[in-house]
């Protein structure tokens, strides 16, 4: 038997590329248009971003609790967050979880050490790089990181919530991304890690200069795994 997966949705895009990935890599392992039974939810963006601007991360951790009742309700047996940012209240109670939790930055350090890489960029919100989500997790596996600049940061985190959440994957953007990733290359990194859900429907291998590491995809893909093998 294949288990049901759970999403635990915060934003749309990012949810929506998790969503394709499921489906669409599920037929490779299961057959012609078959995937796991899979079920979302979401409280809407906004609600999260009132705890997240305030610093109240035990709530944003009881907002996933939430979601993932409900989809312990309909059936799902794991679960997954596509929301890096949103992990930082996942880490406050993934212990109270009602289903056996997929863990984003765990495994993106796991696809990290897998392929060699030792010094990683990290992209995503504000919240994100400067927050303990991936440095706890990279150091576990004896991985380095670095942050872009103070400015870099702003304006990461500014494209991220005017634009690609929204929609609006546009060339100023990419053009921006890259620099910062050029930059990151030339300071001694070996790899950019796409950590906000969104990154990776505007830059990919083919538009960077360092290898990408797609937390999208690549926590679908551990759920898929999981699936099955379970």
């Amino acid at each position: 038997m294949v288990k049901h997966i759970g999403v635990v949705a915060v934003s749309a895009e990012g949810a929506s590329l998790c969503y394709r990935t499921l489906c669409l890599e599920g037929a490779a392992l299961l057959g012609p248009h078959a995937h796991p039974e899979i079920t979302m939810h979401t409280y809407p963006l906004a609600e999260y971003m009132t705890h997240i601007d305030a610093g109240k991360w035990d709530e944003v951790g009881e907002m996933l609790l939430s979601s993932a009742e409900k989809l312990r309700k309909a059936g799902a047996e794991l679960l997954i967050c596509p929301d890096n940012t949103a992990h930082e209240g996942l880490d406050l109670v993934r212990d109270r979880a009602p289903l056996p939790w997929l863990h984003i930055a765990e495994e993106v350090a796991a696809v990290a050490a897998e392929r060699g890489f030792r010094r990683l960029l990290i992209l995503g919100t504000r919240y994100l790089m400067e927050g303990p989500v991936y440095p706890t997790k990279l150091r576990a596996r004896g991985i380095e990181y670095q942050l872009p600049g103070a400015e870099a940061r702003q304006e990461i985190n500014r494209v991220i919530f005017d634009e690609l959440v929204c929609g609006r994957f546009e060339e100023p953007a990419r053009a921006y991304y890259k620099q910062v990733i050029d930059e990151a290359r030339a300071r001694g990194c070996d790899a950019a890690v796409l950590g906000c859900t969104e990154i990776p429907l505007l830059i990919s291998d083919a538009d960077s200069s360092l290898p990408t590491l797609d937390s999208t995809r690549i926590l679908a893909r551990a759920a898929l795994r999981a699936a099955i093998r379970d």
